[in-house]
């Protein structure tokens, strides 16, 4: 029978770190973050720092904006609900991931799109 699969330490952090910032941004009264999603997080191996990665609806810069300007509070909740060696610094970034596979479907979308039949040289009178 395999053995169920076990997550490493920093998966662990990256997931209770990612549901700290998720429920506190709920608490945040700020119209910059709404319709905000974190979609992941990358704390580094010695906890100084982590890169949160979020996705909005909204404009992504604002929403960069206030995620900066309310970070200090962000990691306060971090050190509050976490026992951790140390509380990590955090930054921020658009998720790359969501405009990749956005432009993905929008390839894919064009695929299928019914193609104007080309013009065949000759035809419009000049070749």
């Amino acid at each position: 029978m395999a053995e169920p699969r076990r997550y490493s330490r920093l998966d662990r952090v990256n997931q209770a770190l990612r549901e700290v910032l998720a429920d506190e941004l709920e608490r945040i009264d700020d119209d910059r973050l709404e319709l905000l999603t974190v979609t992941g997080v990358k704390v580094e191996p010695d906890l100084r720092r982590a890169l949160v990665w979020f996705d909005t609806l909204a404009d992504g810069a604002r929403a960069g904006d206030a995620l900066v300007q309310h970070r200090v509070r962000l990691q306060a909740a971090i050190g509050t609900e976490l026992r951790l060696k140390r509380t990590p610094e955090l930054t921020f970034a658009p998720d790359p991931a969501i405009a990749v596979g956005t432009r993905v479907e929008e390839l894919l979308r064009k695929l299928h799109e019914p193609q104007p039949p080309e013009d065949l040289p000759g035809e419009d009178g000049w070749g």
